[in-house]
């Protein structure tokens, strides 16, 4: 369930509801590292995982999350295989990268973890995922896909239709022929595949996607007061 609300509570919510991953967002919501690592927390509570979609800059956009106990990053906007290697090389310690280490935030329990678990624990629990979402990063999709050390590809309909002049448009057959070709990257190379409900479920799951993401909070507020308002004007006279 991808939240676009940075309430806490909300995620409790979704964790209560049974959700086993909550999509957490520092690139289009204007939320912070400490309450994004409240929504972390939050999700812990209930055994949930959670993603932290990033906002591309420095390696230390990178890291916070995952200092924070998200269960992985998501980085938007990937077009070449140098940017993949780029991500790895900041998100992974050391043999499989050179990103810093501290040990004295959540990842490590402050301090509580020995080394070589808390490295471990780096390398082997957390998940990178890479969003392929322009016409630029699908003609490098298998250069990108081969790069080692991430784990999932993200195909990002919405800006990839818009990039094409298709804007919303997921039946286009340029939409749906990148959403193929990503998935089937992601196979070869040995990643899963990951995209948003841009097509009923059985054919994602045909086209290879293991990932996926079912909606949002935001449209199911909408709905629900959408719902509540026009019950009630039914229900009362004269309104």
């Amino acid at each position: 369930m991808k939240l676009n609300t940075i309430d806490p509570r909300v995620v409790e919510i979704a964790g209560f509801a049974g959700f086993p991953v909550a999509w957490l967002c520092h690139e289009h919501v204007p939320n912070d590292w400490l309450n994004l690592e409240h929504q972390i927390r939050a999700a812990k509570l209930h055994d949930m995982d959670t993603i932290v979609r990033v906002a591309k800059g420095s390696y230390s956009d990178f890291v916070k999350p995952l200092e924070a106990d998200a269960t992985g990053i998501m980085v938007p906007h990937v077009t070449s295989a140098d940017e993949a290697r780029q991500i790895v090389e900041w998100a992974r310690f050391h043999p499989l990268g050179k990103r810093p280490i501290d040990g004295g935030n959540a990842d490590g329990q402050f301090c509580r973890a020995g080394t070589g678990d808390y490295l471990a624990n780096g390398n082997q629990e957390r998940f990178i995922i890479l969003q392929i979402e322009s016409p630029e990063g699908l003609a490098q999709v298998d250069a990108i896909a081969a790069v080692p050390g991430f784990d999932i590809l993200h195909f990002g309909p919405g800006d990839f239709s818009h990039r094409i002049g298709q804007t919303f448009q997921p039946d286009h057959p340029e939409v749906r022929g990148a959403r193929a070709r990503i998935a089937k990257a992601a196979r070869q190379h040995g990643k899963f595949a990951m995209s948003q409900p841009i097509a009923p479920f059985a054919e994602l799951f045909a086209e290879g996607y293991q990932v996926i993401s079912v909606g949002a909070d935001v449209m199911g507020l909408n709905e629900y007061m959408d719902a509540r308002l026009a019950h009630f004007y039914r229900n009362v006279p004269n309104p």
